[in-house]
């Protein structure tokens, strides 16, 4: 049990952090938001569905890119359901972007998505209060780093097969240099005392790849099975073997 008094939550994508600041400082105005989405896709047939996700999904594209993410505007409410909504109904839940930042996720096919779930966005939005949400680079972490902060990395998983390559979580690839860079911020964060864990995927599911092995040698791994989801084939899905890093 831990007496956390402040958090800071940081990441480069735009749309992720309007979504927390939305359901932290007007969780209600969300959950009106997506209760219309919910009330106006469900009744829908497969046909109807799918016209309507890429009308939506269009919607978004044509969202301000350079929105400085940092600030606040009532009016995010209905950009943060769309996000939210495009996550519950595309295919698999999965996030990615092509180069131009633009969602090309298509449409899943599910017979009754959760679009809303109002008791978790509440319990989010209790837990966020104590949040500082701001649209930064993983690096910045470093300022708050020393002894007495715990600092989690969740980084775009690197693909662990060549047609796993979902790491276009942003405009900008994260390759293997954004994860050596990572690693660099990891080794800092540690010589300033900060206690550290970070999650990736295990490349050596499937081939003798010791990236992360390597890449954090000298710090403790932790390899873990997870479900697995993002992927074409149902008889695929399951249990996977994920990687945990930390420094304690």
């Amino acid at each position: 049990s831990f007496d956390i008094q402040k958090a800071y939550l940081f990441d480069t994508n735009p749309e992720l952090i309007i979504l927390y600041k939305v359901i932290q400082q007007d969780v209600e105005s969300l959950i009106k938001e997506l209760l219309k989405l919910s009330n106006t896709y469900l009744p829908q047939d497969d046909q109807r569905r799918k016209e309507l996700y890429y009308e939506y999904r269009n919607k978004y594209n044509r969202f301000d890119k350079h929105i400085d993410a940092n600030g606040y505007d009532s009016d995010w409410s209905k950009r943060a359901a769309i996000t939210v909504f495009l996550n519950k109904t595309c295919f698999n839940g999965l996030y990615r972007v092509n180069s131009k930042g633009e969602f090309n996720v298509p449409v899943g096919r599910y017979k009754n998505p959760k679009i809303l779930n109002d008791n978790n966005l509440r319990a989010v939005s209790k837990v966020l209060q104590i949040a500082q949400i701001e649209q930064r680079d993983f690096s910045q972490a470093l300022e708050y780093a020393d002894h007495s902060t715990f600092i989690y990395y969740d980084p775009p998983y690197r693909p662990i097969s060549k047609t796993s390559n979902f790491n276009s979580y942003h405009s900008l690839e994260f390759d293997d240099n954004e994860q050596r860079r990572l690693r660099d911020v990891f080794v800092k964060a540690d010589q300033a005392g900060a206690h550290q864990m970070l999650s990736n995927s295990d490349p050596t599911n499937y081939v003798n790849d010791l990236f992360f092995d390597e890449l954090y040698q000298g710090f403790t791994i932790e390899r873990i099975l997870a479900s697995r989801r993002i992927n074409s084939k149902g008889n695929s899905r399951g249990y996977i073997r994920e990687i945990l890093v930390n420094n304690y």
